[in-house]
Formats: structure tokens, C-alpha cells, sequence
């Protein structure tokens, strides 16, 4: 009797343990920015700081409705993007931030395009309003004294914008892609060229968010998914070959390869989370913003205190 009494003792606990782990669902895409998100919950780490975590893949044009309808407590997007999100209508609260873009955000060109203001007239490909890809092109013809009203743009999601330039699609000029996609065009020189990257217009960093709600009622919650982050990329410095494995099966790249995409961004740790919301995220996002309402994607500026919360990076 003795011995069923305690393993009833012991269903009960395990259910009590099982209560606590906190269920919040993600959305984000295959951005390898984001993968140490993939690396928490694959390798444990979520698990072990008490979260049932649910990685949903879903396009950053939708990412948004996924939090409107509750289907996603959080986020990963460009810090954009977050303006945008807030200024119409789906309020949401960046935590942390994921990544910062050295070279794996690009645009693609036909060979015979010199110069980004050779593009005056031509076809784009991009993803639509309010995406991290449409924006570096806003950003990019910009700083070369143009608007995407003096191309043509053709709305594709970074995979299929680089698969038309490899398969020398007549109709594209020019595409705008990211990695681990915007490698599988280094790899064909013959189908086109990378004009530019983040290297020349350093402008795309991710960070993570949710929703008001979300954070008012779960705030241990909300700092456990940022520290199991933060241990995400304390596990990539320490164990590398295990994460890469991890992280590029995520995206069905071998190990190898997406060790080779990553060395065009870098993930951000704490020390370099406290650094950036000090001054420049809302540096950043003042001349986002301006952008953002220039190019008619914003029609007013969100509350800009209300961005952020930086209480869980601490």
C-alpha cells in the first residue's frame, strides 16, 4: 500500500511541476537570426526555465494577426517592424533584442545593374508593406536619393524573391532576401550579384516582443524566455558543432552551412542587450519611424515610450 501511496505522491507532483511550466506560443520565421529561439527549445532550455514553449513559423506580413487573435503571446521581427505593428492598432512590447545584421540582408541585382540608382524604372522583388525586406529597400533607395515609388515591386517572401533570381527570372531586376537565402545567390555568381548588404546599411536588427497582456500577467515568464535566450547564445559559444547541428536542421541546412550563414549577423548577449536599449533602440527607432510614415506604411507615430520594457534583460 505503502509503495502505491508514493507513487501516487510522486503523479502528483510530477503533474504539480507539469503546472507550472508556463505555455506561450512564438511567432517567427527561419530567419537565422532567430534560430537560438530553435536552440532553447530543441536543446531544453525553455524546459528547464519552467516554459512550454510553441515555435510558430509564420510569414512577418502575418506575424502580426497571430498576436491580434491570440493565436501567438510573442514575437520576433526587425525593431521596425514594431512600429509599424504598434501605429496600427496591435499593441505590443519589445523585451530583448535577438540579433544585429552584418551582411545577411541583401539586395540581389541582375548583373548588368551597376548601381542601386540604375534601378530607377525596374522591377523589385520584396516582401510586402511593413516587412523587414520591404524596408531595407525603402531604406536603401533612400540613401541614394530615391523612394520605392521609382521602381516596381513585386511582392515574393525572401525564399522565392532569391529562387527567381536563380532561376534568372526575366521579369525581376532585383531582389531583396536575407540569409540563410541570400548565401544560396553568393553561390551562383552567374545569376546575379549582391549590390548591397547591412554591411553598407547597417539597419536590420531583430528583437523580440509580446504582448502587453502577456508581460502584465507573466512577467517571470517573460524574463525566463529572455535568460533562456541569453543561455541559447552562451550555448553557441561553448558547444558550437552541437548548435549549429541544432539550429541548421531547423532551416535543413547541414551543420556546416549554417555556421556559414550565421558569420553575417551577430547574436546579441546581455552585456550587448543593456548597451543597445541605453540609446541606440530609440535612436533607431526615431529614424524608422520617420521612414515609416514617409513611405505611407505608418499614417502616425505610435506612443515611442512605450516600445520597449527592458526590466527582463537585467
Amino acid at each position: 500500500m505503502k509503495h502505491f501511496v508514493t507513487l501516487a505522491l510522486a503523479s502528483t507532483l510530477s503533474c504539480v511541476a507539469l503546472a507550472q511550466e508556463t505555455k506561450v506560443s512564438i511567432a517567427l520565421s527561419g530567419w537565422t537570426g532567430f534560430a537560438p529561439l530553435t536552440l532553447a527549445k530543441e536543446a531544453g532550455i525553455f524546459k528547464k526555465n519552467g516554459l512550454d514553449v510553441t515555435l510558430k513559423k509564420v510569414p512577418q506580413k502575418d506575424r502580426h494577426l497571430v498576436l491580434a487573435s491570440g493565436d501567438a503571446q510573442c514575437a520576433a521581427t526587425t525593431v521596425e517592424t514594431w512600429i509599424a505593428w504598434n501605429a496600427n492598432g496591435v499593441a505590443t512590447t519589445q523585451i530583448f533584442q535577438l540579433d544585429k545584421s552584418f551582411g545577411a540582408d541583401g539586395m540581389v541585382v541582375k548583373n548588368d545593374i551597376a548601381k542601386i540608382t540604375d534601378l530607377k524604372g525596374k522591377t523589385v522583388a520584396a516582401s510586402a508593406p511593413g516587412t523587414a525586406p520591404f524596408f531595407t529597400l525603402a531604406w536603401m533607395l533612400k540613401k541614394n536619393g530615391m523612394s520605392t515609388k521609382d521602381v516596381k515591386i513585386v511582392n515574393l517572401e525572401p525564399q522565392a524573391a532569391a529562387n527567381a533570381m536563380i532561376a534568372g527570372n526575366a521579369g525581376i531586376d532585383a531582389a531583396l532576401t536575407y540569409e540563410p537565402y541570400l548565401s544560396a545567390v553568393r553561390a551562383k555568381p552567374e545569376a546575379g550579384k549582391i549590390i548591397a548588404t547591412t554591411l553598407d546599411y547597417p539597419m536590420i536588427m531583430d528583437t523580440f516582443g509580446c504582448v502587453p497582456k502577456f508581460l502584465t500577467d507573466n512577467p517571470k515568464a517573460a524574463k525566463a524566455i529572455a535568460d533562456s535566450y541569453f543561455e541559447a547564445v552562451e550555448m553557441i559559444s561553448k558547444e558550437p558543432k552541437k548548435s549549429f547541428e541544432i539550429m541548421g536542421a531547423d532551416v535543413k541546412q547541414t551543420g556546416a552551412a549554417f555556421e556559414a550563414s550565421q558569420k553575417y549577423l551577430r547574436w546579441q548577449d546581455r552585456a550587448a542587450n543593456l548597451k543597445f536599449f541605453s540609446g541606440e533602440h530609440a535612436q533607431f527607432s526615431k529614424e524608422a519611424a520617420d521612414l515609416l510614415l514617409e513611405a505611407g506604411i505608418i499614417k502616425q507615430l505610435p506612443d515611442m515610450s512605450k516600445l520597449a520594457d527592458t526590466r527582463f534583460i537585467k
